[in-house]
């Protein structure tokens, strides 16, 4: 946790994907603070056709390596998110040549009862995972 989806269109190699997530979650690390195993990340692929991303009007340009990120975690500061958006863009940017106007990012906030990560338990409410018990 946190939990992130990536939607992209296909054609991109497997090192391709692999250094994408690699670099995001690189930026996580720094940005949210999390543990180096707090890895959770979801590809999902998308005929050209199936995907259709558009700039509400921002006129920011779109190509065929577009990413969108969706985010779900627990609360984080505006700080640690604008960080991440930034961190993340710039080394996307210069390790995987993906620009930041092919960079999209949604955060979706939770709480700590939204979470299991196994065993019929809810780990940060148990105490076992960074935090108190409730």
């Amino acid at each position: 946790m946190p939990l992130l989806r990536f939607d992209l269109i296909k054609g991109r190699t497997d090192a391709e994907i692999a250094s994408l997530l690699d670099v995001t979650h690189e930026a996580m690390l720094e940005a949210f603070r999390v543990p180096v195993r707090d890895r959770y990340q979801i590809v999902h692929e998308h005929e050209p056709s199936r995907l259709r991303i558009e700039d509400t009007g921002l006129d920011i340009p779109r190509t065929n390596k577009f990413v969108m990120i969706s985010v779900t975690t627990r609360p984080r500061t505006t700080e640690e998110k604008t960080n991440f958006y930034r961190l993340l863009t710039e080394a996307l940017s210069k390790r995987c040549g993906i620009a930041a106007s092919d960079v999209m990012v949604n955060m979706v906030t939770n709480t700590d009862a939204d979470w299991s990560f196994g065993n019929g338990e809810a780990q940060f409410l148990t105490g076992k995972l960074g935090g108190k018990p409730k």
